[in-house]
Protein backbone atom coordinates (compact mmCIF):
# COMPACT_ATOMS: atom_id res chain seq x y z
CA UNK A 1 0.00 0.00 0.00
CA UNK A 2 1.37 3.42 -1.02
CA UNK A 3 1.77 6.11 1.60
CA UNK A 4 3.05 9.70 1.41
CA UNK A 5 6.69 10.32 2.35
CA UNK A 6 9.21 13.15 2.29
CA UNK A 7 12.56 12.77 0.50
CA UNK A 8 15.52 15.16 0.19
CA UNK A 9 17.47 15.17 -3.09
CA UNK A 10 20.50 17.14 -4.23
CA UNK A 11 20.91 17.95 -7.90
CA UNK A 12 22.08 20.53 -10.41
CA UNK A 13 20.14 22.03 -13.27
CA UNK A 14 20.58 24.94 -15.63
CA UNK A 15 18.35 27.93 -15.11
CA UNK A 16 18.03 30.26 -18.09
CA UNK A 17 17.96 33.61 -16.36
CA UNK A 18 16.75 36.66 -18.32
CA UNK A 19 20.29 37.99 -18.37
CA UNK A 20 21.62 34.74 -19.86
CA UNK A 21 18.87 34.68 -22.47
CA UNK A 22 19.66 38.26 -23.46
CA UNK A 23 23.39 37.52 -23.74
CA UNK A 24 22.71 34.52 -25.98
CA UNK A 25 20.35 36.53 -28.18
CA UNK A 26 22.78 39.43 -28.61
CA UNK A 27 25.69 37.12 -29.30
CA UNK A 28 24.12 35.64 -32.41
CA UNK A 29 22.81 38.92 -33.86
CA UNK A 30 24.69 40.42 -36.84
CA UNK A 31 25.90 44.00 -36.58
CA UNK A 32 22.98 45.72 -38.31
CA UNK A 33 20.35 43.88 -36.27
CA UNK A 34 22.31 44.55 -33.10
CA UNK A 35 22.44 48.26 -33.88
CA UNK A 36 18.67 48.28 -34.36
CA UNK A 37 18.24 46.46 -31.04
CA UNK A 38 20.37 49.05 -29.24
CA UNK A 39 18.50 51.95 -30.83
CA UNK A 40 15.24 50.43 -29.68
CA UNK A 41 16.61 50.05 -26.15
CA UNK A 42 17.75 53.70 -26.14
CA UNK A 43 14.26 54.83 -27.13
CA UNK A 44 12.42 52.70 -24.57
CA UNK A 45 14.75 52.85 -21.55
CA UNK A 46 15.31 56.27 -19.94
CA UNK A 47 18.25 54.90 -17.97
CA UNK A 48 20.29 54.43 -21.14
CA UNK A 49 22.02 57.19 -23.04
CA UNK A 50 24.28 57.19 -26.08
CA UNK A 51 27.63 58.88 -25.77
CA UNK A 52 28.83 61.17 -28.54
CA UNK A 53 32.23 60.85 -30.10
CA UNK A 54 33.74 63.65 -28.01
CA UNK A 55 32.49 62.35 -24.66
CA UNK A 56 34.58 60.34 -22.23
CA UNK A 57 33.20 57.11 -20.86
CA UNK A 58 33.00 56.51 -17.18
CA UNK A 59 34.56 53.39 -15.78
CA UNK A 60 32.73 50.63 -13.98
CA UNK A 61 29.35 49.10 -14.66
CA UNK A 62 27.90 52.30 -16.08
CA UNK A 63 29.97 52.34 -19.25
CA UNK A 64 30.61 50.21 -22.29
CA UNK A 65 33.92 50.63 -24.09
CA UNK A 66 33.88 48.53 -27.25
CA UNK A 67 37.33 49.48 -28.46
CA UNK A 68 39.11 46.32 -27.46
CA UNK A 69 42.42 45.38 -28.99
CA UNK A 70 44.46 42.25 -28.83
CA UNK A 71 47.61 41.39 -30.71
CA UNK A 72 48.52 37.85 -31.63
CA UNK A 73 52.29 38.13 -31.63
CA UNK A 74 53.72 36.01 -34.39
CA UNK A 75 56.86 36.83 -36.34
CA UNK A 76 55.13 35.96 -39.63
CA UNK A 77 56.21 32.27 -39.66
CA UNK A 78 56.67 30.36 -42.88
CA UNK A 79 53.72 28.53 -44.35
CA UNK A 80 55.38 25.12 -43.86
CA UNK A 81 56.06 25.72 -40.17
CA UNK A 82 52.58 27.03 -39.58
CA UNK A 83 51.03 24.04 -41.28
CA UNK A 84 53.10 21.48 -39.36
CA UNK A 85 52.19 23.05 -36.02
CA UNK A 86 48.50 22.83 -36.76
CA UNK A 87 48.21 19.30 -38.17
CA UNK A 88 48.25 17.48 -34.85
CA UNK A 89 45.31 19.45 -33.47
CA UNK A 90 42.66 18.48 -36.02
CA UNK A 91 40.12 15.65 -35.68
CA UNK A 92 38.59 13.41 -38.33
CA UNK A 93 35.32 15.29 -38.47
CA UNK A 94 34.38 16.45 -41.96
CA UNK A 95 31.59 18.95 -41.28
CA UNK A 96 31.50 21.83 -38.87
CA UNK A 97 27.71 21.99 -38.91
CA UNK A 98 27.28 19.11 -36.46
CA UNK A 99 27.13 21.48 -33.47
CA UNK A 100 24.07 23.37 -34.75
CA UNK A 101 21.64 20.91 -33.19
CA UNK A 102 23.07 21.57 -29.73
CA UNK A 103 22.41 25.30 -29.81
CA UNK A 104 18.99 25.12 -28.23
CA UNK A 105 20.17 22.77 -25.49
CA UNK A 106 23.60 24.02 -24.48
CA UNK A 107 24.28 27.17 -22.47
CA UNK A 108 26.42 30.09 -23.38
CA UNK A 109 29.74 29.94 -21.56
CA UNK A 110 29.27 32.92 -19.25
CA UNK A 111 30.59 33.55 -15.76
CA UNK A 112 28.43 36.34 -14.37
CA UNK A 113 31.02 37.63 -11.93
CA UNK A 114 33.86 37.63 -14.44
CA UNK A 115 35.86 40.84 -14.84
CA UNK A 116 35.18 42.18 -18.32
CA UNK A 117 37.58 45.11 -18.15
CA UNK A 118 40.02 43.37 -20.53
CA UNK A 119 37.35 43.26 -22.95
CA UNK A 120 35.06 39.76 -42.99
CA UNK A 121 30.22 36.91 -49.98
CA UNK A 122 31.19 36.51 -48.96
CA UNK A 123 34.81 35.09 -48.53
CA UNK A 124 36.61 35.60 -51.66
CA UNK A 125 34.97 34.56 -54.84
CA UNK A 126 35.44 30.92 -55.80
CA UNK A 127 34.88 31.49 -59.50
CA UNK A 128 37.53 29.66 -61.55
CA UNK A 129 37.97 32.34 -64.20
CA UNK A 130 39.21 34.80 -62.57
CA UNK A 131 46.15 45.94 -45.57
CA UNK A 132 45.44 49.08 -44.88
CA UNK A 133 44.13 50.42 -41.53
CA UNK A 134 41.26 52.45 -42.95
CA UNK A 135 38.18 51.70 -40.85
CA UNK A 136 35.89 54.01 -42.76
CA UNK A 137 32.66 52.75 -44.29
CA UNK A 138 31.50 53.54 -47.81
CA UNK A 139 27.88 54.21 -48.60
CA UNK A 140 26.23 54.89 -51.92
CA UNK A 141 22.87 56.14 -53.07
CA UNK A 142 20.42 53.28 -52.63
CA UNK A 143 17.96 54.83 -55.09
CA UNK A 144 17.97 52.89 -58.37
CA UNK A 145 15.92 53.28 -61.54
CA UNK A 146 14.06 50.19 -62.68
CA UNK A 147 13.99 49.08 -66.29
CA UNK A 148 10.26 49.88 -66.56
CA UNK A 149 10.86 53.42 -65.28
CA UNK A 150 13.73 53.86 -67.73
CA UNK A 151 11.59 52.73 -70.67
CA UNK A 152 8.54 54.72 -69.56
CA UNK A 153 10.64 57.89 -69.48
CA UNK A 154 11.73 57.26 -73.07
CA UNK A 155 8.17 56.47 -74.11
CA UNK A 156 6.95 59.78 -72.72
CA UNK A 157 9.66 61.60 -74.66
CA UNK A 158 8.68 59.94 -77.95
CA UNK A 159 6.41 61.39 -80.61
CA UNK A 160 3.73 58.69 -80.42
CA UNK A 161 0.07 59.62 -80.18
CA UNK A 162 -2.04 58.90 -77.10
CA UNK A 163 -3.29 55.55 -78.44
CA UNK A 164 0.21 54.34 -79.23
CA UNK A 165 1.43 55.58 -75.85
CA UNK A 166 -1.11 53.35 -74.07
CA UNK A 167 -0.10 50.38 -76.20
CA UNK A 168 3.56 51.09 -75.49
CA UNK A 169 2.88 51.27 -71.75
CA UNK A 170 1.21 47.83 -71.93
CA UNK A 171 4.24 46.44 -73.77
CA UNK A 172 6.62 47.86 -71.19
CA UNK A 173 4.59 46.24 -68.41
CA UNK A 174 5.10 42.89 -70.16
CA UNK A 175 8.92 43.26 -70.20
CA UNK A 176 10.82 41.40 -67.47
CA UNK A 177 13.98 42.54 -65.70
CA UNK A 178 16.18 40.91 -68.37
CA UNK A 179 14.57 43.09 -71.06
CA UNK A 180 12.42 40.44 -72.78
CA UNK A 181 8.72 40.61 -73.65
CA UNK A 182 7.28 37.63 -71.74
CA UNK A 183 3.67 37.86 -72.95
CA UNK A 184 2.36 37.09 -76.45
CA UNK A 185 1.34 40.16 -78.43
CA UNK A 186 -2.26 38.98 -78.81
CA UNK A 187 -2.53 38.68 -75.03
CA UNK A 188 -1.21 42.22 -74.64
CA UNK A 189 -3.91 43.36 -77.06
CA UNK A 190 -6.60 41.55 -75.05
CA UNK A 191 -5.38 43.14 -71.81
CA UNK A 192 -6.06 46.59 -73.28
CA UNK A 193 -9.75 45.79 -73.75
CA UNK A 194 -12.40 47.11 -73.25
CA UNK A 195 -10.84 50.54 -72.80
CA UNK A 196 -8.86 50.18 -76.03
CA UNK A 197 -9.57 47.75 -78.88
CA UNK A 198 -6.40 47.10 -80.89
CA UNK A 199 -5.19 44.49 -83.34
CA UNK A 200 -2.09 42.38 -82.84
CA UNK A 201 -0.47 44.01 -85.87
CA UNK A 202 -0.83 47.41 -84.21
CA UNK A 203 0.81 46.11 -81.03
CA UNK A 204 3.67 44.72 -83.10
CA UNK A 205 4.10 48.08 -84.83
CA UNK A 206 4.42 49.88 -81.48
CA UNK A 207 6.80 47.15 -80.31
CA UNK A 208 9.28 48.24 -82.97
CA UNK A 209 9.37 51.68 -81.31
CA UNK A 210 10.04 50.07 -77.91
CA UNK A 211 12.79 47.92 -79.42
CA UNK A 212 14.53 51.09 -80.62
CA UNK A 213 14.86 52.34 -77.05
CA UNK A 214 17.83 52.11 -74.73
CA UNK A 215 19.31 49.65 -73.79
CA UNK A 216 19.93 48.03 -77.15
CA UNK A 217 18.09 44.72 -77.52
CA UNK A 218 15.28 45.54 -75.11
CA UNK A 219 11.81 44.35 -76.07
CA UNK A 220 13.03 41.18 -77.80
CA UNK A 221 11.00 37.99 -77.64
CA UNK A 222 13.96 35.61 -77.88
CA UNK A 223 17.73 35.60 -77.53
CA UNK A 224 18.05 35.45 -81.30
CA UNK A 225 15.94 38.57 -81.77
CA UNK A 226 17.77 40.32 -78.91
CA UNK A 227 21.18 39.82 -80.54
CA UNK A 228 19.79 40.73 -83.95
CA UNK A 229 18.42 44.03 -82.59
CA UNK A 230 21.84 44.92 -81.22
CA UNK A 231 23.64 43.97 -84.42
CA UNK A 232 21.31 46.08 -86.58
CA UNK A 233 22.40 49.17 -84.66
CA UNK A 234 25.95 48.72 -85.97
CA UNK A 235 27.23 50.52 -89.03
CA UNK A 236 26.32 48.52 -92.18
CA UNK A 237 29.98 48.61 -93.24
CA UNK A 238 31.14 46.85 -90.05
CA UNK A 239 33.18 43.78 -91.05
CA UNK A 240 31.26 40.57 -90.36
CA UNK A 241 27.93 42.30 -89.62
CA UNK A 242 25.91 40.42 -92.26
CA UNK A 243 27.39 37.08 -91.22
CA UNK A 244 26.69 37.89 -87.58
CA UNK A 245 23.04 38.64 -88.44
CA UNK A 246 22.80 35.27 -90.17
CA UNK A 247 24.30 33.54 -87.13
CA UNK A 248 21.84 35.30 -84.81
CA UNK A 249 18.92 34.31 -87.04
CA UNK A 250 19.50 30.56 -86.97
CA UNK A 251 22.94 29.34 -85.92
CA UNK A 252 23.32 30.23 -82.23
CA UNK A 253 23.18 26.55 -81.27
CA UNK A 254 26.25 25.80 -83.38
CA UNK A 255 28.08 28.69 -81.72
CA UNK A 256 27.16 27.40 -78.27
CA UNK A 257 28.44 23.93 -79.21
CA UNK A 258 31.56 25.46 -80.81
CA UNK A 259 30.95 23.70 -84.14
CA UNK A 260 32.86 26.32 -86.05
CA UNK A 261 33.95 24.15 -88.96
CA UNK A 262 30.35 23.12 -89.65
CA UNK A 263 29.19 26.70 -89.21
CA UNK A 264 31.72 27.97 -91.77
CA UNK A 265 30.54 25.42 -94.34
CA UNK A 266 26.87 26.23 -93.76
CA UNK A 267 27.39 29.97 -94.08
CA UNK A 268 29.96 29.60 -96.90
CA UNK A 269 32.30 32.19 -95.45
CA UNK A 270 36.02 32.43 -94.91
CA UNK A 271 37.77 31.97 -91.58
CA UNK A 272 38.34 35.70 -91.26
CA UNK A 273 34.69 36.53 -91.97
CA UNK A 274 33.48 33.96 -89.43
CA UNK A 275 35.94 35.19 -86.84
CA UNK A 276 34.80 38.81 -87.28
CA UNK A 277 31.17 37.74 -87.05
CA UNK A 278 31.74 35.73 -83.87
CA UNK A 279 33.45 38.71 -82.26
CA UNK A 280 30.35 40.81 -82.94
CA UNK A 281 27.95 38.14 -81.65
CA UNK A 282 29.93 37.60 -78.46
CA UNK A 283 30.01 41.35 -77.83
CA UNK A 284 26.21 41.45 -77.64
CA UNK A 285 24.43 41.49 -74.29
CA UNK A 286 21.97 38.56 -73.98
CA UNK A 287 20.33 40.25 -70.97
CA UNK A 288 20.06 43.92 -71.92
CA UNK A 289 17.82 44.76 -68.98
CA UNK A 290 20.57 43.91 -66.51
CA UNK A 291 22.43 47.08 -67.46
CA UNK A 292 19.56 49.16 -66.09
CA UNK A 293 17.92 46.97 -63.49
CA UNK A 294 20.41 46.72 -60.66
CA UNK A 295 19.90 45.60 -57.09
CA UNK A 296 21.18 48.17 -54.58
CA UNK A 297 24.52 47.19 -53.12
CA UNK A 298 24.32 45.50 -49.74
CA UNK A 299 27.21 46.55 -47.56
CA UNK A 300 28.75 44.28 -44.97
CA UNK A 301 29.88 45.90 -41.75
CA UNK A 302 32.84 43.89 -40.43
CA UNK A 303 32.76 42.93 -36.76
CA UNK A 304 36.54 42.82 -36.39
CA UNK A 305 39.56 44.20 -38.20
CA UNK A 306 42.73 42.15 -38.71
CA UNK A 307 45.87 44.09 -39.56
CA UNK A 308 49.56 43.39 -39.71
CA UNK A 309 51.81 45.04 -37.13
CA UNK A 310 55.48 44.77 -36.25
CA UNK A 311 54.56 42.33 -33.47
CA UNK A 312 52.27 40.13 -35.57
CA UNK A 313 48.59 40.14 -36.42
CA UNK A 314 46.44 42.61 -34.48
CA UNK A 315 42.74 41.88 -33.97
CA UNK A 316 40.47 44.85 -33.17
CA UNK A 317 36.75 45.05 -32.53
CA UNK A 318 35.21 47.45 -35.04
CA UNK A 319 34.40 50.53 -32.92
CA UNK A 320 32.00 51.84 -35.58
CA UNK A 321 29.81 48.74 -35.46
CA UNK A 322 28.25 49.55 -32.08
CA UNK A 323 27.09 52.79 -30.51
CA UNK A 324 28.73 53.56 -27.16
CA UNK A 325 26.11 53.56 -24.43
CA UNK A 326 26.11 54.02 -20.67
CA UNK A 327 23.75 54.36 -17.74
CA UNK A 328 22.38 57.86 -17.25
CA UNK A 329 23.86 58.68 -13.86
CA UNK A 330 21.61 61.72 -13.42
CA UNK A 331 18.49 59.57 -13.45
CA UNK A 332 20.12 56.70 -11.57
CA UNK A 333 21.04 59.03 -8.69
CA UNK A 334 17.43 60.12 -8.29
CA UNK A 335 16.07 56.64 -7.65
CA UNK A 336 14.98 56.14 -4.07
CA UNK A 337 13.68 53.20 -2.11
CA UNK A 338 10.04 54.11 -2.34
CA UNK A 339 7.57 52.02 -4.32
CA UNK A 340 7.06 54.90 -6.73
CA UNK A 341 10.47 54.23 -8.24
CA UNK A 342 9.93 50.52 -8.91
CA UNK A 343 9.69 50.98 -12.70
CA UNK A 344 12.83 53.10 -12.78
CA UNK A 345 14.72 50.50 -10.76
CA UNK A 346 13.59 47.85 -13.24
CA UNK A 347 14.82 49.93 -16.18
CA UNK A 348 18.12 50.54 -14.39
CA UNK A 349 18.61 46.80 -13.95
CA UNK A 350 17.74 46.19 -17.63
CA UNK A 351 20.23 48.87 -18.68
CA UNK A 352 23.00 47.24 -16.65
CA UNK A 353 22.13 43.84 -18.10
CA UNK A 354 22.29 45.20 -21.65
CA UNK A 355 25.68 46.81 -21.06
CA UNK A 356 27.04 43.63 -19.50
CA UNK A 357 25.64 41.52 -22.36
CA UNK A 358 27.34 43.76 -24.92
CA UNK A 359 30.62 43.43 -23.03
CA UNK A 360 30.20 39.65 -23.05
CA UNK A 361 29.50 39.70 -26.78
CA UNK A 362 32.57 41.78 -27.58
CA UNK A 363 34.85 39.73 -25.34
CA UNK A 364 33.63 36.44 -26.83
CA UNK A 365 33.83 37.74 -30.39
CA UNK A 366 37.36 38.97 -29.86
CA UNK A 367 38.47 35.72 -28.25
CA UNK A 368 37.13 33.60 -31.13
CA UNK A 369 38.51 35.95 -33.80
CA UNK A 370 41.94 35.90 -32.17
CA UNK A 371 41.92 32.09 -32.15
CA UNK A 372 40.92 31.94 -35.83
CA UNK A 373 43.69 34.39 -36.81
CA UNK A 374 46.24 32.40 -34.84
CA UNK A 375 45.30 29.13 -36.53
CA UNK A 376 44.94 30.60 -40.02
CA UNK A 377 48.00 32.85 -40.02
CA UNK A 378 49.41 30.87 -42.97
CA UNK A 379 46.30 31.75 -45.00
CA UNK A 380 46.69 35.44 -44.15
CA UNK A 381 50.31 35.30 -45.26
CA UNK A 382 50.01 33.21 -48.44
CA UNK A 383 46.38 32.74 -49.54
CA UNK A 384 43.76 30.01 -49.93
CA UNK A 385 46.19 27.19 -50.68
CA UNK A 386 47.55 27.48 -47.13
CA UNK A 387 44.21 27.33 -45.35
CA UNK A 388 44.42 24.91 -42.42
CA UNK A 389 41.62 22.40 -41.65
CA UNK A 390 39.58 23.62 -38.69
CA UNK A 391 36.21 22.73 -37.17
CA UNK A 392 34.10 24.24 -34.42
CA UNK A 393 35.46 21.79 -31.87
CA UNK A 394 39.03 23.00 -32.42
CA UNK A 395 38.14 26.60 -31.54
CA UNK A 396 35.81 25.54 -28.71
CA UNK A 397 38.62 23.61 -27.03
CA UNK A 398 41.11 26.44 -27.54
CA UNK A 399 38.90 29.13 -25.99
CA UNK A 400 37.26 26.73 -23.50
CA UNK A 401 33.70 27.33 -24.65
CA UNK A 402 30.93 25.09 -25.93
CA UNK A 403 30.63 24.37 -29.64
CA UNK A 404 27.15 25.91 -29.70
CA UNK A 405 28.64 29.18 -28.46
CA UNK A 406 31.26 29.11 -31.23
CA UNK A 407 28.51 28.38 -33.73
CA UNK A 408 26.61 31.47 -32.62
CA UNK A 409 29.71 33.66 -32.71
CA UNK A 410 30.73 32.56 -36.23
CA UNK A 411 27.29 32.97 -37.84
CA UNK A 412 26.81 36.22 -39.77
CA UNK A 413 30.00 37.70 -38.30
CA UNK A 414 32.62 39.15 -40.63
CA UNK A 415 36.35 39.76 -40.46
CA UNK A 416 38.11 42.45 -42.46
CA UNK A 417 41.61 41.43 -43.57
CA UNK A 418 44.08 42.65 -46.16
CA UNK A 419 42.86 39.76 -48.35
CA UNK A 420 39.22 40.84 -48.21
CA UNK A 421 36.18 40.55 -45.96
CA UNK A 422 35.38 37.01 -44.86
CA UNK A 423 32.63 35.50 -42.82
CA UNK A 424 33.98 33.66 -39.80
CA UNK A 425 32.55 30.43 -41.20
CA UNK A 426 34.82 30.74 -44.22
CA UNK A 427 37.80 29.70 -42.10
CA UNK A 428 36.17 26.40 -41.07
CA UNK A 429 36.50 23.46 -43.41
CA UNK A 430 36.81 19.68 -43.44
CA UNK A 431 40.12 17.97 -43.96
CA UNK A 432 41.63 15.46 -46.37
CA UNK A 433 44.49 13.16 -45.49
CA UNK A 434 47.86 13.77 -47.14
CA UNK A 435 50.39 11.14 -48.14
CA UNK A 436 52.74 12.08 -45.29
CA UNK A 437 50.07 11.48 -42.65
CA UNK A 438 49.18 15.15 -42.24
CA UNK A 439 45.89 16.78 -43.18
CA UNK A 440 44.89 19.47 -45.69
CA UNK A 441 41.89 21.77 -45.70
CA UNK A 442 39.23 21.24 -48.35
CA UNK A 443 39.41 25.00 -49.01
CA UNK A 444 43.10 24.64 -49.87
CA UNK A 445 42.33 21.74 -52.21
CA UNK A 446 39.64 23.76 -53.98
CA UNK A 447 42.17 26.58 -54.42
CA UNK A 448 44.64 24.13 -55.97
CA UNK A 449 41.95 22.83 -58.36
CA UNK A 450 41.04 26.39 -59.36
CA UNK A 451 44.73 27.16 -59.99
CA UNK A 452 45.22 24.02 -62.12
CA UNK A 453 42.17 24.78 -64.25
CA UNK A 454 43.23 28.40 -64.76
CA UNK A 455 46.67 27.26 -66.00
CA UNK A 456 45.49 24.43 -68.28
CA UNK A 457 45.88 24.51 -72.05
CA UNK A 458 42.65 25.72 -73.68
CA UNK A 459 42.51 22.89 -76.20
CA UNK A 460 43.57 20.24 -73.66
CA UNK A 461 41.57 20.80 -70.45
CA UNK A 462 42.35 18.65 -67.44
CA UNK A 463 39.90 15.87 -66.62
CA UNK A 464 38.89 15.11 -63.04
CA UNK A 465 41.07 11.98 -63.07
CA UNK A 466 44.05 13.96 -64.34
CA UNK A 467 43.59 16.60 -61.63
CA UNK A 468 43.42 13.83 -59.01
CA UNK A 469 46.71 12.41 -60.32
CA UNK A 470 48.43 15.81 -60.18
CA UNK A 471 47.22 16.39 -56.62
CA UNK A 472 48.38 12.90 -55.62
CA UNK A 473 51.88 13.68 -56.86
CA UNK A 474 51.78 16.78 -54.64
CA UNK A 475 50.88 14.60 -51.67
CA UNK A 476 47.11 15.27 -51.60
CA UNK A 477 45.21 11.99 -51.72
CA UNK A 478 41.82 12.73 -53.27
CA UNK A 479 39.57 10.52 -55.38
CA UNK A 480 38.18 11.52 -58.75
CA UNK A 481 34.70 11.83 -57.20
CA UNK A 482 36.08 14.28 -54.63
CA UNK A 483 37.68 16.37 -57.35
CA UNK A 484 34.39 16.42 -59.26
CA UNK A 485 32.53 17.53 -56.12
CA UNK A 486 34.96 20.36 -55.42
CA UNK A 487 35.00 21.39 -59.09
CA UNK A 488 31.20 21.64 -59.18
CA UNK A 489 31.25 23.62 -55.92
CA UNK A 490 33.61 26.11 -57.59
CA UNK A 491 31.25 26.43 -60.57
CA UNK A 492 33.81 24.96 -63.00
CA UNK A 493 32.24 23.01 -65.88
CA UNK A 494 33.61 19.55 -66.80
CA UNK A 495 36.54 19.22 -69.17
CA UNK A 496 34.29 18.43 -72.14
CA UNK A 497 32.56 21.78 -71.78
CA UNK A 498 35.79 23.69 -71.08
CA UNK A 499 37.39 22.54 -74.26
CA UNK A 500 37.85 25.41 -76.64
CA UNK A 501 38.12 24.62 -80.30
CA UNK A 502 40.11 27.16 -82.29
CA UNK A 503 38.43 28.78 -85.27
CA UNK A 504 39.77 27.18 -88.43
Amino acid sequence: MLKPALQLRLGQQLTMTPQLQQAIRLLQLPVLELQAQIREALESNVMLEAEDESGSLETGESALEPQYESTYESPAPSAEASASNEHSEHTEHTDNERAESAEAEQPLDIVEDQDWSDTPVTGQSDTPWSGDDDHSQDFSDARGETLQEHLTWQLEMSRLNEREMRIGAAIIDAINDDGYVIEPLDEIARNLQPELVVATAEVERVLTHVQAMDPAGVGARSVSECIELQLRQLDPDTPGRDTALAIAAGYLDQVAEQQYALLRRQLRVTEEELENALVLVRACQPRPGSSVHSVPAEYIVPDVFVRRTERGWAVDINPASLPRIRVNQSYAGLIGRSADHAMLRTQLQEARWLIRSLEIRNETLLKVARCIVQRQSAFLENGDEYMQPMILKDVAEAVQMHESTISRVTTNKYMHTHRGVFEFRYFFSSHVAASDGTEMSSTAIRAKIRKLVAAEEPDKPLSDSRIAEILSREGVLVARRTVAKYREALGIPPSSERKRVSVR
